[in-house]
């Protein structure tokens, strides 16, 4: 069950397409974060201002390197050792679309610790963008049954993966961190 979701999954990621995916946080709207179109559709679905960034979403530490310019070396300490959902915003981004990455050149990366993601990310070989699968301006879908109709029928795909799962799930804690190694909190 869940290989063949992968697949049904890669398959639309790789033709420039959305997919409404389970996260290790809340139910997320993901694409190609290196495919500029695929991330306008994200937009549009959403009704987002197309100069807002995204997160994005890697499967192993090991990745960061080509797709931020300097990693501090406190980062990998940051990811090992936190005990939720961590996104990393890091300076520097590289090797994504433009539309993924701040106007000030920085890029919030999850490592993320979920079957599915994980899984996904490292058949696809490229980060996939996670923004929360909900109109902009509205609440987050903790549940798969939070998320709108308009989300649902706007999409490429529904990940038929723990969609009956009751337990709300939360967003990250958001933290960014200069390339000195200088951190601060920007959501816990």
């Amino acid at each position: 069950m869940l290989k063949q979701e992968i697949e049904k999954a890669l398959t639309i990621l790789k033709n420039g397409g959305v997919i409404l995916y389970p996260t290790d946080t809340v139910w997320g709207l993901g694409c190609d974060a290196t495919n500029e179109a695929a991330v306008a559709k994200i937009n549009k679905i959403k009704g987002r201002a197309e100069d807002k960034s995204f997160i994005i979403l890697l499967d192993t530490d090991n990745k960061l390197q080509s797709y931020v310019n300097d990693v501090p070396d406190v980062a990998y300490d940051l990811i090992e050792f936190a005990e939720n959902p961590l996104t990393i915003i890091f300076s520097n981004a590289k090797n994504l679309s433009k539309n993924v990455i701040n106007a000030d050149g920085s890029v919030g990366i999850r490592i993320v610790k979920h079957d599915f993601c994980q899984q996904l990310i490292h058949r696809f070989r490229k980060p996939i963008t996670s923004t929360s699968a909900n109109i902009s301006g509205q609440p987050a879908a903790a549940t798969f049954d939070d998320i709108s109709e308009e989300i649902k029928e706007a999409v490429d795909l529904i990940v038929n993966w723990e969609q009956d799962l009751r337990e709300p799930k939360k967003p990250s804690t958001i933290m960014k961190l200069a390339p000195d190694g200088q951190f601060s909190f920007i959501r816990r």
